[in-house]
């Protein structure tokens, strides 16, 4: 395990002779949210393992691969230890996790800050428990996994909710602006994310285009990784 490195060990299920949820988890770790409008506070990652596409720009692709099963009440415990503002859920997909909607429930009743979860779209996004945060990704065509997004998830928006676009070239921010447009995204979700690959498309020209087409978007930079940190 990386980051925090706190859960070192697969954990026997079971308390007080019961049964209890149990997630796949990568890592866990905290350091500051790099992404969505909560950018710049502190937060207390989840990463749990596994994950349904391959997207072309993956920094993650250490969580493809199986992790060790926590039991919910553990992570919710060390989140409330934290000195971290809020609670990000992330992957891999977690989703895919038969535990996540309990994790999620937890960490929401127990926890007593916001609680995020970044989904990659191809999920149905309606299993994110009320008063959870979803920050879904609609894969452009750079991501090669563009056609995995499941369509009905824009009906399923929620007011607090946020849509992330990665763009790796022109190419894409045409292609997201026009899916903005279409579905009148602004409407439907807190913000919507515009979001060039680090290090490949210049943030600079993505809010330049931003200005010359008047959309109504947010420039995203990856505030983690200008800052030196995981």
């Amino acid at each position: 395990m990386r980051g925090q490195r706190s859960i070192r060990r697969r954990r026997n299920a079971r308390r007080d002779g019961g049964l209890i949820a149990t997630v796949n988890v990568c890592e866990t770790f905290v350091s500051i949210q790099g992404e969505s409008t909560y950018a710049g506070l502190s937060c207390y990652f989840i990463r749990l393992a596994g994950c349904n596409l391959r997207c072309r720009y993956c920094d993650t692709t250490y969580a493809y691969v199986p992790g060790l099963d926590v039991p919910v009440p553990d992570l919710v415990a060390e989140f409330r230890a934290s000195k971290a503002a809020i609670v990000e859920i992330t992957g891999g997909e977690p989703l895919l996790q038969p535990g996540f909607r309990e994790l999620a429930a937890a960490l929401r009743d127990q926890g007593g800050k916001p609680v995020l979860v970044e989904t990659n779209g191809s999920m149905d996004i309606s299993a994110i428990p009320a008063g959870v945060i979803a920050i879904m990704d609609v894969k452009c065509p750079g991501s090669g996994v563009s056609e995995a997004m499941d369509p009905a998830n824009i009906g399923r928006l929620r007011p607090q909710d946020e849509v992330k676009f990665v763009l790796s070239d022109r190419q894409d921010y045409e292609w997201a602006g026009d899916f903005v447009r279409r579905h009148n995204l602004p409407t439907r979700c807190h913000a919507v994310l515009f979001s060039p690959v680090f290090g490949k498309l210049p943030a600079k020209e993505v809010g330049q285009w931003i200005l010359d087409d008047g959309l109504p978007v947010r420039v995203q930079v990856q505030l983690h990784k200008a800052l030196g940190m995981k």
